[in-house]
Parts: structure tokens; C-alpha cells; sequence
């Protein structure tokens, strides 16, 4: 069993209170490991240590901020398959396919597009009349809270833009999933400067660290991926501060097939699109809706795609898909496949498994208002809604709070793109879904949270602007 240790000021402590929580495997419910559970009092020592590394941190060159990224990319990458099975330990996913090595390999890709970003003075005039620069500031100290699904390479997302634009770090990692941050934050200290990333853990039962962070006065910015119920509780106690926030909330992505489409031949990328690391994925198609005059051959080629997938524990490599990370979640899931049950057809699936497994299932018959297409099940689970007009699978699409991401799936690409404009969403794929890459801003609209993630835009979203006038 691992036991876990916290870093604050680049130093492992335990918590002050001594206390710490149990960390499963949910493929076999066997306890892996443990993490600190720290108190009020370890949090005010993480935002001191990185308060006092800022004074230094924040005056580093460009250059130099970008040499330090850089070595903690090639640390992360060096540590690759250490983490990966750290992740399938205790997050489920297998190892293979779209698992904990596909994870790992997109946080060694982010880390290292990262460090090749920069904010540079800009002139904004320069003549008879003055000079005007434009300068980017770090801002101070920045709180991560990160989730259970992809602990690991989410967790690249808040941190390296952060140290690459000059801030300091607090993260705190989802109790179902804190050891393999505890280990990246840990390797990452052996090239930072003791107090720039520091790392607490909480079980968020006996008092939440993350609701403390919101709130706390040292923080300058919560950057915050997770629930849109939780997002609006993070953005009610930063307020109070008037912290900066990036919140990438919940979706409940839809996807819409349209006539021209050859069924069998997009039957992998729509079950992919869905099942990624078994639907729970911010980004995964939650919705499906295809044109009535393929629509029963979509769900038939859906279902022999399906029952070719094998799943179980994630440490064997021949399984592509895991467990249902939480039994919070878990139950979730069933709740909505057993109101799905009562009003579709099920296709595949649709009985809960043996412990947290919940067979991949496809649903037909459904439609906005039911459950199961209304809210976001973040699970293994799609309903295949059949419409019959494109202005009609548009509206539907578009009939939800949410507003992550979507997609369009057809062979002609420029049709394709006029319905893909008429989606409500922060990004649109056109036969795909949620292929999110390092140099594209990524970021959701309506309830799916605000400010964006990746490329300079990202970055700047770390910074304060300051305008020089000479």
C-alpha cells in the first residue's frame, strides 16, 4: 500500500492533524494507498511557501521561466509509465487504448506545447505623441482543483500554464484521485524551486479544502474543472476576493448525424467519441442524434461495434474499458439507464454489472425531455435520439444549459460546417468528437463555465495586463 505524502515549501509533510483517508482501486474496491487529510492550518502553509516562492519566481526571465517548464516536461515524460499505472490503480481506466498511457501521453504533449508559449511586451504606439506597452503580469498565487477523471493530465493544464506565465502553485487533486498528482508534484519539485508547486489533499468530508481555497485570501486565481453545481459554489466564495477564474464546467455534448452519412463506417469514432475512459469525459458525446433514414442502421452497426470492446480491470492490457470510478457516480448512471429503460429501447446493455462496472449501453427511442438525454450522465451510457429534420436536431441540440462542446458527422464537410456554426458550444468537431489538441483554445459557453484553456489566450488568462505610457 502506498502511503502518500503532501508537498508544501518543496518539503513531503504529512498533515498537521495527523489524519489521513483511504484511496480504492475501483476495479477490485481494494484500498491502494492513502493521502494526507489536510486541515485549514496545512493550506495557510501552502499558500505561505508559495506566496514567499512568487517574490522570486515572478522575476524570472522568459527565458527562464521557460527552461524550468521545460525540465518539468521532460520529468513528466521520464516518469511516464510510473504515473500511468498510478492512474489506473486508482482512477479505473485501463492502462491500453484511450487509458492512463493515452493520458499520460497527453499531459507530456500539453507540458511541452506549454513551454513553448510566451507573452511578450507589445507597442502599442510609438510615435510623436508617446509610447504605450503592453505588458502581462503573473498574477500571484493560483489555486488548482482538479477532478477525478483525468487526474493526471488535467492537472498539466492548470499547472504548466501557471508556472510558464510566472505564478506559484497550490493544487489540490479529487479525493478519489490523489495519488498520482501527490507523485507528478513530488517529481516536478526535483526541478522547481522549493515552494513554486505545492500539493494538498482532502477527503472533502470532514471540511473542503477546495471550498477554503475559493475563499482564501492568498489566492489571487481558482482555475476550477468539474461539476457546474460545484463551479457555482467556487465562483460564490471568489467573489468575495474578487479572484480571477477559469471554470470549465460540466457538458452535455451532443452529436448529429446527418443522412449522407455510411453508418458502418462511422460506427468506431461515434462509440469512441461516447466511451472514452467509459463516458467520463467533460468532452464526451452525451447525445446522439441521427436523421431517420439511417438511423436504424447507425444503431445496429453501434451495437456490433460495441460488443467487440472488451472491459474489465484496467491492469489488464487487453481491456479497453474500466469501471465507474465512484459509487456516487456509479449510481448515478443506473438511475438514469433505469428511467431510460422505462421510455426507450435498450440496444446493448442497461443493467449495472458486478461492483462498479456498468456495461457499455445504447439506448434508442428517446428524446429531449427524458432523463437520460437531459442531463449528463458522465458515464457509459448513450441515448440515439432520431430526428427527422436537420433545423430539428439543431434546436434539440441546442436545448440544454449546457454548451461544452458538439460535433457534426457527414461526407460533405462544407454542409457540415453551416450546421456546425448553428451549435451552441465552445468547440465543434466534424467526424469527431472532443479531440481537444494543445494549440487550439478550448473553453465552454452558457453553464459549461467561462475563460479558455491552451494557447496564448490561455496563458493570458494568468496574468493581469499593465499598460505603460511613456
Amino acid at each position: 500500500m502506498h502511503t502518500a505524502t503532501m508537498t508544501i515549501g518543496g518539503r513531503a509533510v504529512q498533515s498537521q492533524s495527523a489524519a489521513s483517508f483511504e484511496v480504492r482501486n475501483p476495479s477490485t474496491g481494494e484500498v491502494i494507498g492513502s493521502a494526507p487529510n489536510a486541515s485549514p492550518a496545512d493550506l495557510d502553509s501552502a499558500v505561505a511557501a508559495a506566496q514567499t516562492a512568487f517574490a522570486s519566481w515572478s522575476k524570472q526571465s522568459d527565458a527562464e521561466l521557460q527552461a524550468a517548464c521545460q525540465a518539468a516536461a521532460e520529468k513528466i515524460a521520464a516518469h511516464s509509465e510510473e504515473l500511468a499505472i498510478l492512474i489506473t490503480q486508482e482512477q479505473g481506466k485501463p492502462l491500453n487504448g484511450l487509458g492512463s498511457r493515452f493520458e499520460m501521453g497527453g499531459a507530456s504533449a500539453w507540458a511541452s506545447h506549454t513551454c513553448g508559449l510566451s507573452l511578450p511586451m507589445k507597442v502599442l504606439q510609438d510615435n510623436a505623441q508617446g509610447r504605450v506597452e503592453l505588458h502581462r503580469k503573473p498574477l500571484g498565487v493560483v489555486g488548482s482543483i482538479t477532478p477525478w477523471n483525468f487526474p493526471v493530465m488535467i492537472a498539466i493544464w492548470h499547472l504548466m500554464p501557471a508556472l510558464r506565465s510566472g505564478n506559484t502553485v497550490v493544487i489540490k487533486p479529487s479525493p478519489q484521485t490523489p495519488l498520482a498528482t501527490l507523485r507528478l508534484v513530488e517529481l516536478l519539485n526535483e526541478v522547481l524551486p522549493a515552494g513554486v508547486l505545492n500539493c494538498v489533499t482532502g477527503d472533502d468530508q470532514t471540511g473542503s479544502i477546495g471550498a477554503a481555497m475559493a475563499a482564501h485570501t492568498g489566492i489571487r486565481k481558482i482555475v476550477f474543472t468539474g461539476s457546474c453545481a460545484t463551479g457555482q459554489k467556487v465562483m460564490q466564495s471568489a467573489a468575495l476576493t474578487m479572484k480571477r477564474l477559469t471554470l470549465e464546467l460540466g457538458g452535455n455534448d451532443a452529436g448529429i448525424v446527418l443522412p449522407d452519412c455510411d453508418p458502418k463506417a462511422i460506427a468506431e469514432g461515434l462509440f469512441w467519441s461516447s466511451f472514452i475512459n467509459s463516458g467520463q469525459t467533460c468532452a464526451a458525446m452525451k447525445r446522439l442524434y441521427v436523421h431517420e433514414s439511417i438511423h436504424d442502421d447507425v444503431c445496429e452497426q453501434l451495437v456490433a461495434y460495441a460488443k467487440t470492446v472488451p472491459m474489465g480491470d484496467g491492469m489488464d492490457e487487453n481491456n479497453l474499458l474500466g469501471p465507474v470510478q465512484n459509487r456516487m457516480q456509479f449510481d448515478t448512471v443506473a438511475r438514469l439507464v433505469a428511467d431510460a429503460r422505462k421510455k426507450g429501447d435498450v440496444l446493448l446493455g442497461g443493467e449495472p454489472g458486478d461492483g462498479l462496472f456498468f456495461p457499455a449501453t445504447l439506448i434508442a427511442g428517446l428524446k429531449n425531455g427524458d432523463a437520460l438525454v437531459d442531463q449528463e450522465q458522465f458515464g457509459p451510457a448513450l441515448p440515439i435520439i432520431r430526428y427527422r429534420d436537420v433545423s430539428e436536431a439543431i434546436r434539440a441540440a441546442n436545448d440544454s444549459p449546457n454548451g461544452l462542446g458538439g460535433s457534426v458527422w457527414s461526407r460533405d464537410i462544407e454542409h457540415a460546417r453551416q450546421v456546425a456554426r448553428q451549435l451552441e458550444c465552445g468547440s465543434v468537431w466534424l467526424n469527431k468528437h472532443g479531440a481537444i489538441q494543445p494549440n487550439a483554445p478550448f473553453g465552454g459557453t452558457k453553464s459549461s463555465g467561462f475563460g479558455v484553456e491552451f494557447t496564448e489566450d490561455g496563458l493570458r488568462e494568468y496574468t493581469d495586463p499593465q499598460v505603460i505610457f511613456s
